[in-house]
């Protein structure tokens, strides 16, 4: 067995580009029976990334020198409030690639061609018992979430979920903001960076993921779901928002939230369509 490559020599050898060809297509579903672990009843078949890319959305791969997929981004396309969004509903990156940057580069691709296209907000939904994917989502990328959904998908096969009911938050990805900008450069944007203050703190105990992973530690994981489900979802309708993630240890981390606007995004929209809509 070949080693795996390090991160480095990821970050150059690895391309990404939009999918073309059924080939590559049938590759995104096979990527997700392995990294998932998907029945047929969950994998996203071959035919609606097809019309994903017909449509206006998004198919964009990740390919070794070999031209092997090794990851890959799907958005569809919607329309929500007067305005053109994308909902970006997987991002996938096989265990050997992963930590190498490698998501983040197919989100930034994502960006760059959303905007190229003149869509400003994307969307996706995430596990708020995910503290790594929480990290990257709000501190990485510098997305907000301010909805709650639960049991979002129903019952879902994928391993990683163990049985848990779906519950999701929904991270918006305002792609033109400050916050945004800072984020990508590396500054990390806290929920104070634009002189909001943190109102509320959500935590992810220590030990999650073990609990998570583990039939013993089954009902303890739903019970943290349960009691910050219910905060999430009071806080939201109090008009806060999640604005940073701060990382513990084994699993464990705090989202902060606190009163948030768009910088940008809504006057550039009162300029086009005449009003702000409101947000239902």
């Amino acid at each position: 067995m070949s080693p795996e490559p390090a991160a480095d020599q990821i970050q150059v050898a690895v391309a990404v580009r939009a999918c073309s060809g059924f080939a590559e297509l049938d590759g995104c579903v096979e990527l997700q029976r392995q990294i998932w672990g998907y029945s047929s009843d969950d994998v996203i078949p071959r035919r609606l990334f097809v019309v994903a890319q017909r449509i206006g959305g998004q198919t964009l791969g990740a390919f070794s020198p070999s031209g092997e997929l090794v990851g890959f981004a799907m958005a569809l396309p919607g329309w929500r409030d007067g305005m053109s969004y994308l909902h970006s509903h997987m991002l996938a990156v096989l265990p050997a690639y992963r930590n190498s940057g490698l998501g983040r580069r197919l989100k930034l691709a994502q960006r760059e061609d959303a905007l190229a296209r003149g869509i400003r907000l994307m969307e996706w939904t995430f596990d708020p018992l995910e503290s790594k994917n929480s990290f990257f989502n709000i501190e990485k990328l510098g997305a907000i979430a301010r909805s709650y959904s639960a049991e979002f998908y129903g019952v879902s096969s994928a391993r990683l979920q163990g049985g848990r009911p779906t519950d999701r938050l929904h991270a918006e990805w305002w792609m033109e903001s400050d916050r945004v900008r800072r984020a990508i450069a590396g500054e990390h944007p806290s929920a104070g960076s634009s002189g909001a203050p943190v109102l509320e703190r959500i935590e992810l105990p220590e030990g999650l993921e073990e609990w998570k992973e583990s039939a013993a530690g089954h009902e303890q994981a739903l019970a943290v779901q349960a009691a910050n489900r219910k905060r999430f979802q009071e806080a939201f309708a109090r008009g806060l928002a999640v604005t940073g993630f701060v990382r513990g240890g084994s699993g464990g981390g705090t989202f902060q939230l606190s009163h948030w606007l768009p910088e940008t995004t809504f006057s550039d929209r009162r300029e086009r369509n005449g009003s702000v809509p409101e947000r239902s």
